[in-house]
Formats: structure tokens, sequence, C-alpha cells
């Protein structure tokens, strides 16, 4: 009798909705007591969470008059109607002539500016108020984004301009190839892990949803960017977790794990982003928002950064230890804490070796332009190091990093014992229940 209810527990909390999420490994029955256990750490923190979102919850962005400036300027659709080829000195006679000093980029850009061959093009306004309405915009020969005839794009709108200023293209429109491409990921997604893939589909949408509706508009309504960072950090860690791996003792000791880095991340970045003074205010893009809400502690806008970057890997690395030592314990039952814990670790360590690289790879591949300027100006790697543009993002790396190498031994050590304390709790239905959902596991994988 006992062995039935116990059997029947496992596959009812998730085993069902996410049938072949667990053919890679039956889920060992969890006796009642660690079932206990685990509740006992994850609804509080889960109930933690989902207070601090009602507390914190935006009732979406603050109202602000448009500055006009980067990324807050009103823009429009629009569509090159026409394309035609210009000599540059009819277009350009308002521009100082140049010294025929061709030596400084100012020379190069004036002479070129004077002599080439420039292309007027006339743009269609193809939303807003003045839909219908023409203007002509100037391609320089040497400008970075040339126009074609037919091509859609996004123009900018200053109301309170001359009329002849108010409109200018400021980009262009390159919403199908990336929707075409982001159709190509979810199919690819979906094709390779099926249920699965689809299951890890919803939680990204769900992640981006929490991104935008509650980090970004709390942050910008004034909270504290650490704490709305940590609460919607985990709200997303237990939504994307449960929803791929299921309502189990492994996904819970996932979590935990998970917990325990970003907390240690928490610290670690507040310690560092405070002493080696980083402001968070770096570029246009941070100086503008610091412009436009000064209110914003930028430096926990920073901070936040670290927590929300770090926490995809995070959940990557967890859940693969906590499989990795299920799996062993599996394998070899006799095993103990000690044991699971040594070839559990033996694991991680390769795991953590390339996942270091891969963090150091990401940023410094987000920053390669930035490091080809220092690499023009000649500048030593300690002096480089040292600019609030680079420190941040080796504070950045770093305080990921100890993360996530924390990580191995804290969620491993956590799935030993576990899966060690496990066995006691039902001598009678682990031999009788495993094979069968293990036989079963195995022929849905092939």
């Amino acid at each position: 009798m006992g062995h039935s209810g116990h059997s029947d527990h496992v596959p009812a909390g998730a085993g069902h909705a996410h049938g072949h999420s667990h053919s890679h490994g039956p889920a060992a029955p969890v006796s009642k007591h660690l079932r206990k256990v685990i509740a006992a750490v994850l609804i509080p923190f889960a109930t933690a969470v989902f207070i601090g979102m009602v507390v914190l919850w935006p009732g979406g962005a603050p109202a602000h008059e448009r500055s006009g400036v980067g990324f807050d300027r009103q823009t429009q659709q629009g569509e090159v109607v026409s394309l035609e080829r210009v000599d540059c000195k009819s277009v350009n006679a308002s521009q100082v002539p140049p010294t025929g000093d061709t030596s400084t980029p100012e020379g190069r850009e004036a002479q070129a500016a004077q002599t080439g061959e420039c292309k007027k093009a006339t743009v269609e306004v193809g939303t807003g108020p003045d839909k219908g309405r023409t203007f002509v915009e100037v391609v320089q020969p040497g400008a970075p984004r040339q126009l074609k005839g037919g091509q859609e794009v996004v123009i900018a709108y200053a109301p309170d301009a001359p009329r002849d200023l108010q409109y200018s293209v400021i980009d262009v429109n390159r919403k199908f190839p990336m929707a075409l491409l982001a159709g190509i990921f979810a199919l690819a997604v979906v094709l390779v892990g099926r249920m699965r893939g689809l299951f890890a589909l919803i939680a990204l949408a769900v992640s981006f949803a929490v991104l935008t509706l509650f980090i970004l508009p709390a942050i910008l309504q004034g909270s504290n960017p650490l704490v709305v960072a940590v609460v919607g950090a985990s709200a997303i860690m237990l939504i994307a977790l449960y929803m791929c791996h299921g309502l189990t003792a492994r996904t819970s000791v996932a979590v935990l794990g998970t917990l325990v880095s970003l907390l240690l991340i928490g610290l670690l970045g507040s310690l560092f982003i405070g002493w080696a003074f980083l402001s968070g205010n770096t570029d246009d893009n941070t100086g503008l928002i610091h412009g436009l809400y000064p209110n914003i502690d930028m430096s926990g806008l920073l901070l936040a950064g670290v927590i929300i970057g770090s926490l995809g890997v995070l959940d990557d690395v967890t859940v693969t230890q906590t499989s990795a030592v299920w799996e062993l314990h599996q394998a070899d039952p006799s095993m103990g804490p000690r044991g699971l814990y040594r070839a559990g670790i033996r694991i991680g360590r390769d795991h953590i070796a390339s996942v270091v690289n891969t963090l150091v790879l990401a940023y410094a591949g987000a920053a390669l332009p930035l490091l080809l300027l220092f690499s023009i100006a000649n500048s030593s790697m300690g002096s480089v190091a040292n600019s609030e543009l680079v420190a941040e993002e080796i504070v950045r790396t770093l305080v990921g990093s100890i993360g996530l190498v924390a990580s191995v031994p804290v969620t491993t050590a956590l799935a030993a014992l576990v899966v060690s304390a496990d066995r006691p709790g039902s001598p009678g239905s682990a031999p009788v229940s495993q094979p069968a959902r293990g036989g079963r596991g195995r022929r849905r994988k092939r």
C-alpha cells in the first residue's frame, strides 16, 4: 500500500505533464521526510518572492517629457521612395571648404563632403500625423548607413523644429530579418528539444515578461535596483527551472544551489562595486538615464545587471550538477554522500573550466570595439583595466565567475546529501518502482 502511494506521488507533481522530462534518468522516489525538508525551505522562499513582487510592483514606467536625445525620441516609420546621385558640392554648400590638410579625420571628412558623390534620398513618412508627407535626406559617401530605393526606415520626428527639419532618418527598419531569426531559433529549439524545448521557450517568454513588466519599471520608479533584481531574478529562476524540469526534488536542489550562489554574487558585487568606486554611469545611454531619472541609483543598476546576467549560466550549472549526482546515485545506489560528492565534483570541474571561459569570452566579445580602441591608443593593459568602462566589465565577469565556481561545490554537496538521505526513506519501494520507470524512460528515449 505504502509503495503505490509512494510511486504515485512523484509523477503526480510533474511527471505527467513532462512525461518524458525524466526520460534521461528516472526521478528517484523521494521520501516524505525529505519532501517536507525541501518544502520547508522553498515554500517560504517562494512566498517571500511573491510578496516582494506584490510590494514592489510598479504601475508602468513613470511619464516624462521627451528629451529628443538618443533613444528618447519620437519615431515614425517611413520608406525611401527615390534615390538620386548628386555632386556633394551642390548639397554641402554651407560646409567649410577643406583646408587641404587630409592628415586629420576632420580634414578628410570635409574634403569628402565637397568632392565625393552623395545620394539624395526622398523619404515618405508612413505613420503618424504627417503620413504621406515626403522629405529629403542627404547621404554622405562615407556615412556608415547607406540607403537604397524601396528600403523601410525609422524616422525621428521633432515636432518643435522648423518644418523643413522636423523629420530625419535615424535607422533602417530591420524587424523582418529579426523576426525571421527568432522564428528559426524557436523552431530549432522545439525540433531538437521537443516538449521540453517548448517549455523552455515558454519559460523564456515568462522571463522576458518579468524583466519588462516588473524589473525595469520598478527600477525606473526609484525602487532599490538590488532588491528589485534579487526579487525579479528569483521569480525568473523559480518559474524557469520548475517549468523546464518539473516539480521534483532534483529541481528543488538546483533552485537552492542557484539561490545560494545568487546571494554570494549580490554580496561580492555590492562590496567590490563600492570599493572600486564604480558609478555605473559610463556611456551615453547610462548618462541619458541619469539625466532623465536623476534619483536612479546607477551603481545599484550595475549590480542588478551583474545578478541578472549571471542567472542564466548559473541555472545551467546547478541543473547539470544536480542531474549528475542523481544519475550517479541511480547507477550505484550503494554510494555514500562522500563518494557521490567526489564523483559529482569531478564532473563539475570540467563544467566550470568551460563555463568560466564562456563567460569571459562573452563579455570580451561584447566589448570588442572598446578593446580595439584601447589597442589603437596603444594603452598599457594596466591603464585599460583601470578605466571605469573596462573595470565595470572586469568586476561583472569576475563576480559572476566566482558565483559560478562556488555554485558547483554548493549544489553538488546539497544534491549528495539529499539523494543519500533519501535511501532509508522507503526501503521497499525503490527496487520495485525504479526498474519499471527506468525501462520506460529508456524506451522512450530511443
